[in-house]
């Protein structure tokens, strides 16, 4: 019986320790960070719709911007003339998590 309940607390220390490894990844950080910030309006995934028609999908971003200069663009922030987008200004790591996203997603 003290060997079944041993066996099962190492599986939810191991549980917790994925868990935890996936939350410190920094592409699931900005996956997470513009799934509740941006997906209102934008998709943000490799083949969903946005919502807002006039909304890019963050899949085609690579094609308007350089990735490789994009997070400083977020540090410094993010506005647009359309009335609805608000002003994003992301610290260094959380823009990096946000460019590496977006890394997984360009077509």
């Amino acid at each position: 019986m003290k060997s079944g309940r041993t066996i099962a607390a190492g599986f939810i220390v191991l549980a917790l320790t994925a868990a935890r490894a996936r939350a410190q990844d920094p592409a699931e950080q900005g996956r997470a960070l513009l799934q509740e910030n941006c997906a209102r309006c934008h998709a943000i995934g490799k083949t969903d719709t946005s919502p807002l028609e006039a909304a890019p999908p963050f899949r085609v971003i690579s094609q308007s911007y350089e990735l490789d200069r994009f997070g400083r663009y977020l540090q410094r922030g993010i506005t647009s003339t359309h009335p609805d987008m608000p002003e994003f200004r992301f610290d260094e790591e959380t823009a990096a998590a946000v460019v590496a996203y977006l890394r997984t997603i360009q077509e």
